[in-house]
């Protein structure tokens, strides 16, 4: 029997925080009439690029889609994230919250507008099925990172489970 051999693409995707802890940035993307996310409201992040480490792609997505720089920045988990996307993709995603950042966010970048929304009413926007999964586990004090797993089959997370060490 011939296995596939897992070979995702590796991203990153941050939660950047309100110096007061109660808001949090986010890309609304409706500027892209072919976004796949259209629509939806997201952290931000992207693909990571052959020179670069984790960290150093979540900063450097950071600067690009918001303009601010990060100066405390958390891992808070990873997520297998297989059959994602158009064409089925798997992906392997490192997940930040971005605590402290000098410099003022953009208002828009070419994905959508950039928007302060409080944290206890994240739930309540249009968001991929799946990050309502993950999403408490980005805000809350449980210090332990979380590694979970979300098989995807036409746009729609098939399962989730996770850990956390």
């Amino acid at each position: 029997m011939m296995t596939k051999t897992y070979t995702p693409i590796v991203g990153t995707l941050g939660y950047v925080m309100s110096p007061d802890k109660k808001q949090v940035l986010m890309v609304h993307r409706n500027k892209r009439k072919t976004d796949d996310h259209l629509g939806k409201y997201n952290g931000l992040g992207g693909k990571m690029e052959p020179s670069e480490d984790v960290v150093t792609c979540m900063k450097r997505e950071i600067h690009e889609e918001a303009g601010i720089e990060c100066l405390d920045i958390r891992l808070r988990g990873t997520i297998n994230w297989t059959g994602f996307g158009p064409s089925g993709e798997d992906w392997l995603g490192f997940i930040f919250r971005i605590d402290t950042f000098s410099g003022t966010p953009f208002t828009s970048n070419p994905e959508g507008n950039l928007e302060w929304v409080p944290v206890d009413q994240i739930q309540s926007l249009p968001l991929w099925e799946g990050d309502r999964h993950f999403l408490p586990l980005i805000f809350d004090n449980d210090p332990r990172a979380f590694h979970g797993y979300m098989p995807y089959a036409n746009d729609k997370p098939q399962g989730w489970s996770f850990e956390r060490i």
